[in-house]
């Protein structure tokens, strides 16, 4: 599974530099020198000339932002061509995080929401990235989602291995 660490932004300079917007908590590590990053073109202005994946050949940081030099693209007139392309890296790549209770999204998407009895209550669809807690997006079996905050007092169980994890709801919140 491919996982999005950044989009390539609008060129800066003329010497091949782009910005790219950020979209990992381990920017230093995706976007290191030497890194290969797969490309998902579908978005980019001229997809035809995007290529399979691109090398990190330089990286500085601008105004909290990385400004990435690729092998090969040394030109602005090139690098306009990759505007949009989503940068990624397969999730085989990926170290689980050594904290057992942190985990990566991918890892919680498609586990069954279950209650404390067992009773099936969904399933994950995605992760929201809310200001004050992250949020489960269940997908009910009748139909429609529940947003479950994903902290321990509602969450205390997460088997990424056994394939679920239990939601102990308060009333009402799976309704809403």
């Amino acid at each position: 599974m491919l996982l999005v660490v950044g989009r390539i932004g609008r060129p800066h300079g003329v010497r091949g530099e782009v910005t790219v917007e950020v979209r990992t908590d381990e920017p230093e590590q995706r976007f290191a020198v030497g890194s290969v990053l797969v490309t998902d073109p579908a978005a980019a202005s001229a997809p035809s000339v995007v290529p399979a994946a691109l090398t990190v050949e330089d990286v500085r940081w601008h105004q909290g932002r990385p400004l990435v030099l690729f092998d090969g693209y040394y030109d602005r007139d090139l690098v306009e061509n990759l505007r949009n392309v989503l940068l990624c890296v397969d999730s085989d790549e990926v170290e689980s995080p050594a904290d057992p209770d942190e985990f990566l999204d991918h890892e919680l998407v498609g586990l069954s929401a279950v209650s404390p009895a067992g009773e099936v209550l969904g399933t994950v669809a995605r992760i929201d990235h809310a200001p004050a807690s992250d949020l489960l997006v269940v997908t009910r079996p009748g139909g429609g989602t529940a947003l479950v905050p994903f902290v321990k007092a509602i969450v205390p169980s997460v088997d990424v291995a056994g394939g679920k994890v239990v939601v102990d709801a308060p009333a009402g919140l799976l309704d809403l």
